[in-house]
């Protein structure tokens, strides 16, 4: 069996590399204008990756390298496109904390991991806001995606459904009225998503929690 998968990996390397070099004399032969050939060579990399890992059961180092080799792909692809601005910065965070939730395991079910996670990811993308694009406030997008990760898990562990979905109707709420007031302050379109969102406590109220409660 250790033979067999050692001759998997092999081929797989093999035919990656070869494939590799082929598209990059491709690439050259036809027009050196335009480098293409990173992009097929992205997926073909993968591959001997996803495979070796998947042999020695171990996700972390798969999600560790697939995560280093996104990065680096997007900071070549940010030094060639556009390199006065760096817009792979923002890709940086979400690809960080995925090796880092894998390597945590069971320890990223804890509300403090939730807690300190979330601030440091909404503390990256302020840092950004306020030095790359100080015009407008678009950290409250990301950070508006990030709150939910403690806020279900907090109700989650507490089964504590009725409440988190006050909670949550009240964070929708806050993000559409900021968004409101930052981005069309003229035109009062926020209460439209908030009457919708409004529903869902009165349902969870009506429908759940009073009969438990008649119960």
């Amino acid at each position: 069996m250790s033979y067999l998968r050692k001759l998997e990996l092999g081929f797989v390397v093999t035919g990656s590399i070869l494939t590799i070099i082929f598209l990059i004399v491709v690439n050259f032969i036809t027009g050196s204008h335009h480098i293409w050939f990173i992009y097929p060579a992205l997926a073909l990399l993968l591959g001997p990756i996803g495979i070796y890992c998947r042999q020695k059961k171990n996700y972390t180092l798969f999600s560790i390298l697939t995560s280093l080799l996104l990065i680096l792909f997007l900071i070549v692809e940010n030094y060639r496109s556009t390199p006065e601005y760096p817009w792979f910065l923002f890709s940086v965070a979400p690809l960080i904390a995925w090796p880092t939730l894998v390597y945590l395991g069971n320890q990223s079910k804890k509300m403090t991991v939730a807690v300190i996670g979330s601030a440091i990811i909404i503390l990256y993308y302020l840092i950004l806001n306020v030095f790359l694009s100080p015009g407008y406030p678009w950290v409250m997008f990301p950070a508006f995606a990030v709150l939910w990760w403690p806020l279900t898990l907090y109700h989650v562990k507490r089964k504590s459904y009725f409440r988190f979905s006050i909670y949550a109707s009240l964070l929708i709420s806050i993000f559409f009225i900021s968004v409101n007031v930052i981005s069309s302050p003229h035109v009062i379109w926020a209460v439209y998503p908030i009457f919708v969102v409004l529903w869902w406590p009165l349902s969870m109220y009506y429908f759940v929690y009073k009969r438990k409660l008649e119960l």
